[in-house]
């Protein structure tokens, strides 16, 4: 893409041009403000309300399979809304999670969370529809890995910020920040839209049956494995963003550690491009098993380290950052490639379900975990499993992708 084309972009008045990379990466630069300000915090003020890690797995389980629940009823919910709405009204549920984690009790942890989750779920469903409609499947390898680096701000800034704002004034304020961002975002939304039609093309989230749709997703393999990809890289992310702060925490440091390990392994995302280049060299598939292999090790060495050696544990856990961050930039490629045109709107809304399962599933096991161990069992545990995802990766992804 040449210097004018991106200019081109950049400025919604351009008439006549589809939206590109630059375009979706501003939007979900913004979309991750919005999250980013509150993901530092949410651990970190369960375990306040609380008092225990073991509590804190137990409610992300109960908030994560009421988030699926609703998230498979989305597209039935939302059959004939536009995307312009419902991606609008994804981020005013968001707002409505922010001002119920900022009463700092018991019920606003658990309805913000399902509320900041659900309009997050809808954000996504339907800026992947969008990115279907815009970007060509040649184009995702350049495309999907330009989109992560743009947000890198975003999950650098957000984390420390949202803890130190939640340390020295309160519970409120890092929610009123994320609500700032979220009003910019609904802000830079319609004036795309308002000033560029083609920028955003209208559509609308066809009504299906949940069931049936999650039937025809599960019968094609290479979206299965699509998803198994996702979810495994959402597995990694939810603990470290949920545990890595209470392995800090329970290994004798502050809160604000918590804070800056997660905005540190967030400068990673800028690793992007360079995983990028590498796909173009070894494929999809080489750099998704590498990815996978380092994260497992890393994983359970720093769960091994835990609490005993936070310090030790900390580094290890930036180092399968590093290469989570890797999967981030090409992961999504193998269900942007498989998925069929045609059935773009009901798969995407299965495929998104990799975010909710992966705090429900290993929620469930840390809980039962943490009756008997420490944190530290969390990562030696996540680390097992995701040594299965690199060879399964390795042995199934095709070696054209």
């Amino acid at each position: 893409m040449s210097m004018h084309e991106n200019n081109v972009e950049m400025f919604p008045m351009a008439q006549g041009r589809k939206a590109g990379a630059t375009t979706f990466g501003l939007l979900f630069l913004l979309e991750s403000l919005v999250r980013s300000f509150n993901s530092g915090v949410l651990s970190i003020q369960a375990y306040d309300l609380l008092g225990s890690s073991q509590k804190v797995s137990v409610l992300g389980t109960f908030t994560s399979f009421t988030v699926l629940i609703i998230t498979l009823m989305m597209p039935w919910l939302f059959g004939k809304m536009r995307r312009r709405w419902a991606y609008s009204f994804g981020g005013l549920l968001m707002i409505a999670g922010s001002i119920a984690l900022g009463t700092y009790t018991l019920p606003g942890q658990v309805s913000g969370v399902i509320l900041r989750n659900c309009g997050a779920s809808i954000m996504n469903v339907t800026l992947q529809l969008y990115i279907l409609d815009h970007i060509r499947k040649v184009d995702l390898t350049n495309s999907e890995p330009l989109r992560l680096a743009i947000s890198t701000f975003s999950w650098v800034v957000g984390p420390i910020s949202g803890v130190w704002l939640y340390t020295n004034y309160g519970s409120l304020a890092p929610q009123l920040a994320a609500m700032a961002a979220a009003l910019l975002l609904l802000s830079v939304f319609w004036y795309l839209r308002l000033h560029d039609k083609v920028t955003l093309a209208s559509g609308t989230l066809q009504p299906f049956n949940p069931i049936a749709n999650v039937a025809r997703f599960v019968e094609q393999p290479r979206l299965r494995l699509a998803w198994a990809i996702a979810f495994g890289r959402s597995c990694f992310w939810a603990s470290f963003f949920t545990y890595g702060p209470l392995l800090m925490i329970e290994g004798g440091l502050n809160k604000k550690t918590g804070g800056i390990i997660i905005s540190a392994s967030q400068l990673f995302l800028l690793s992007a491009f360079i995983f990028g280049a590498l796909a173009k060299r070894i494929g999809v598939r080489g750099v998704i098993a590498l990815c996978f292999s380092v994260i497992s090790v890393s994983t359970i060495a720093a769960g091994l380290f835990g609490i005993h050696s936070p310090i030790i544990a900390a580094a290890l856990l930036l180092l399968a950052a590093l290469f989570a961050s890797g999967i981030d930039s090409v992961g999504g490629i193998p269900y942007l490639r498989s998925v069929r045109p045609h059935e773009r709107q009901r798969m995407t809304a299965v495929y998104r379900t990799f975010i909710e399962f992966s705090e429900l599933v290993p929620g469930f096991i840390f809980a039962i975990a943490l009756s008997f161990f420490n944190v530290s069992a969390v990562f030696i545990i996540l680390g097992l499993c995701l040594s299965t995802l690199a060879l399964i990766t390795w042995r199934y992804i095709p070696k054209s992708m």
